[in-house]
């Protein structure tokens, strides 16, 4: 009994420990150019200490060189990174009290998990006892002292990566820095292993700052989602804000499945922050906006399950004032989730909606049918582009 409260007051003190240690990161005006071509230019952002951030974008944003730059793998061109109160513009990789995971893991092939874990303590000179502590400490945190004697080829792609974290956790870093750390692995356990993150980082109140292309992976990890394009952030907000109100018509493409209606401002916003758009070919939408004048390029930007679909004839509820009228061109079956693909034949606008399969089956309807979309005004966003 005694050696369990010992062994529970040791998991305490160990994540306390990282807890107390734990920055948040600020960058102002930061900037990275390579020769003519500029990665990241002018990014300002705000990351508070022991929450989960994920820098969210397709490839060749700027997302990866930002990390780095935080990291001190890369130099700034411009700009200032601070870690905590510490401006660290200059400073090596190792003087930052950061730690990376990296998206191959790049553990020691020759190494046991054991000398893995232990390698970055070692080389910060630890004494060999606290060595021994910590290591063990962390593994049975991760769950692999059993592994312990293992290399890592003989693990598998959701032990290693946990043996990196390990390794990067037991230097009691910061910050933790992780480069698209579940892309190698397959679906189901990616999404067993992001749980397993997202635990982690609550259990020790650590900072996060994880690299993602994937939104579903941004959605489920992040307090705060930095959406990038083209070396600029688009978007800052928490994965509610970013799904249900996309800034940008960026922004609306990469979080998925929304439906975009390219027309101009027909009246600007009103007391209600209703605004209406004017679509050629579609008539007048009706949505939420900010203020813009009359006649400025716009986007109505509605989500695919927020559509209402009904038989051509069907009654239309008085809260839905958006409509239009398309045919059936496609139906994916997905499993809980069946797609329908649509178009407005005299625009040949394409349109998706998309609906629970139980739902779905009790339209009883197939493709080349004619049908009636509809949305209200306060589930569809105009966006100026």
């Amino acid at each position: 009994m005694v050696g369990t409260e010992q062994a529970q007051a040791e998991h305490l003190a160990a994540q306390a420990a990282i807890a107390a240690a734990a920055r948040g990161v600020t960058l102002r005006s930061v900037t990275k150019r390579y020769g003519a071509v500029t990665a990241v230019e002018n990014i300002n952002l705000d990351i508070a200490a022991g929450s989960y951030c994920c820098l969210l974008g397709p490839s060749g944003c700027g997302k990866t060189t930002t990390l780095r730059m935080i990291a001190g793998h890369e130099e700034i061109s411009g700009g200032e990174v601070f870690i905590g109160d510490q401006r660290v513009n200059g400073l090596p990789a190792a003087q930052r009290n950061t730690a990376m995971v990296f998206q191959n893991y790049a553990l020691f092939p020759h190494k046991t998990v054991w000398k893995n874990v232990e390698f970055g303590l070692k080389m910060r000179n630890i004494p060999a006892q606290e060595r021994v502590e910590r290591v063990d400490e962390m593994l049975d945190i991760v769950g692999l002292a059993q592994f312990a004697s293992r290399r890592p080829h003989m693990l598998s792609g959701g032990q290693q990566q946990r043996v990196a974290l390990a390794r990067a956790l037991v230097t009691r870093p910061q910050v933790l820095l992780l480069d698209e750390p579940l892309s190698a692995l397959d679906e189901s356990l990616r999404v067993k292993t992001r749980g397993e993150l997202r635990k982690l980082q609550k259990q020790f109140g650590m900072t996060f700052i994880q690299v993602t292309h994937a939104q579903d992976e941004a959605f489920s990890l992040s307090d705060q989602i930095v959406v990038m394009d083209h070396g600029h952030i688009d978007q800052i907000g928490t994965p509610s804000a970013i799904f249900e109100e996309p800034a940008s018509r960026f922004v609306a493409q990469f979080v998925g499945d929304n439906n975009l209606f390219d027309g101009r401002i027909l009246q600007g916003a009103d007391q209600n922050l209703m605004a209406q758009i004017e679509v050629d070919g579609l008539g007048v939408f009706v949505g939420k906006g900010s203020s813009a004048s009359v006649g400025m390029a716009a986007t109505c930007c509605v989500r695919s399950d927020r559509l209402l679909l009904t038989p051509a004839d069907g009654t239309l509820p008085a809260d839905y004032l958006n409509q239009v009228m398309a045919r059936i061109t496609s139906i994916e079956f997905t499993g809980y989730i069946t797609r329908v693909s649509l178009m407005v034949e005299q625009t040949e606008t394409e349109i998706l909606y998309k609906a629970r399969t139980t739902d779905w089956q009790t339209l009883a309807l197939d493709e080349g049918e004619q049908v009636r979309l509809s949305w209200m005004p306060e589930h569809c966003s105009i966006l100026l582009s």
